[in-house]
């Protein structure tokens, strides 16, 4: 069968890999510590839960319009105001099936073939595959481990040339848990305002920010990039609501018109259960979101803490998400069953074998020598899994 050049320029998703792969060990009854899962481990609030009833109960089990409820967008334009400080009205506001659907839409609706795209290193893995699909090319811009993987101003500055069209901006940060101060965030703004980038801000982790208060949003610091910015979020991490596939965007109205349309030819409309259960998550109490929040605090302290105990590990404490990105270099060039670790996949697949735990190797978010870690799990299968990597990692020759 011959299929599309552009299928064949897209790898699968490394880590949908190592969580299907983890699912596929624990069938046949192999026990497995799953660090590879980029989802918390709570359940979806009752409060939500109980709304996507209700709205069972009053048949809403039909088509919506492309892009979301009145009702799921006034709840957007509620939760921007209230956790932004950004004002859009409903008709700047979509939602999407995931924010990775709103990711992808608005890349195809944005970018031409060859359009450049800057993403600071390391990055989310979807995101030069989903550019690769809208015809753009990824640039990536390295940060350094010593430097908190953050990237400057002036590296910013100097990335940008004649063919660059937009940065995408995702802090805190997928997989190294990246923030910024106020003081940092306003000097990448200054450079935004100065050229004539889009920005793309996924937002998906702001509520996942530890030391301190959140920063104010980009476009609080910078509201002059209003009108070439596209806000992407989501209900999944915050509300523990992966499975209900609710994402949103909020942007411009000719940017947002354009997505619509290619949504009208894509999914259509997300769940309209899942929709009404969204509107509760944004506008309905928020007292959940601290609670999880705090535990994943404490599992953010706890595992660092294990991690950095393992001889040869260095593990950079994130100041946000759910992840843990430690450079595994020293493990390089180590041997097992007669070949070489070469990457943070070699490494991967040696944990999982001889260790049963799942975490995901670095290559294909910049960074060949590190493996992501997700510690949104419980702290006893945090101390099993790190335990059974100390010993499998003290094993290697």
């Amino acid at each position: 069968m011959k299929l599309s050049e552009r299928v064949r320029r897209v790898k699968p998703s490394a880590t949908m890999a190592v969580t299907e792969k983890a699912a596929e060990l624990r069938a046949r009854g192999v026990e497995v510590v799953d660090f590879g899962a980029g989802e918390p481990d709570f359940d979806t609030p009752e409060h939500i839960k109980r709304a996507a009833w209700r709205a069972l109960e009053a048949g809403a089990t039909k088509y919506t319009p492309v892009g979301g409820t009145r009702e799921l967008k006034e709840a957007i334009v509620t939760k921007l105001r209230r956790d932004n400080g950004l004002e859009y009205a409903p008709s700047e506001v979509m939602a999407h099936c995931g924010g990775k659907h709103a990711l992808y839409v608005a890349f195809q609706a944005l970018f031409e073939d060859g359009d450049e795209v800057l993403l600071p290193a390391p990055y989310w893995v979807s995101y030069p595959d989903m550019l690769a699909l809208a015809g753009a090319r990824a640039r990536i811009l390295p940060t350094r481990v010593e430097e908190g993987f953050k990237l400057s101003a002036e590296a910013l500055r100097e990335a940008i040339g004649p063919g660059t069209r937009a940065l995408v901006w995702n802090s805190p940060s997928n997989p190294a848990g990246v923030t910024y101060s106020e003081e940092e965030l306003a000097a990448i703004a200054r450079v935004l305002v100065e050229s004539e980038l889009f920005l793309v801000s996924d937002d998906v982790y702001e509520m996942m920010v530890y030391d301190g208060e959140r920063p104010p949003h980009l476009l609080r610091i910078a509201p002059e990039l209003r009108e070439r910015t596209l806000v992407v979020n989501s209900v999944s991490k915050t509300y523990a609501m992966t499975g209900w596939r609710v994402g949103y965007s909020a942007g411009p109205r000719e940017l947002l018109a354009a997505m619509s349309k290619l949504q009208g030819q894509m999914t259509s409309n997300p769940s309209a259960v899942a929709q009404a259960a969204a509107a509760e998550a944004l506008s309905g109490p928020q007292d959940c979101v601290g609670k999880m929040m705090a535990e994943f605090a404490r599992r953010r302290d706890f595992i660092v803490e294990r991690l950095r105990s393992i001889p040869g590990i260095r593990c950079p404490k994130p100041g946000g998400a759910f992840y843990v990105f430690p450079d595994c270099s020293a493990y390089m060039g180590r041997r097992w069953k007669g070949g070489e670790i070469r990457s943070g996949e070699d490494l991967a697949l040696y944990l999982l074998e001889e260790a049963g735990v799942a975490v995901v190797g670095g290559t294909d978010f910049g960074y060949p020598t590190h493996i992501r870690i997700s510690y949104a799990t419980s702290r006893e299968n945090l101390a099993r899994g790190t335990d059974a990597m100390a010993r499998a990692l003290g094993r290697l020759s």
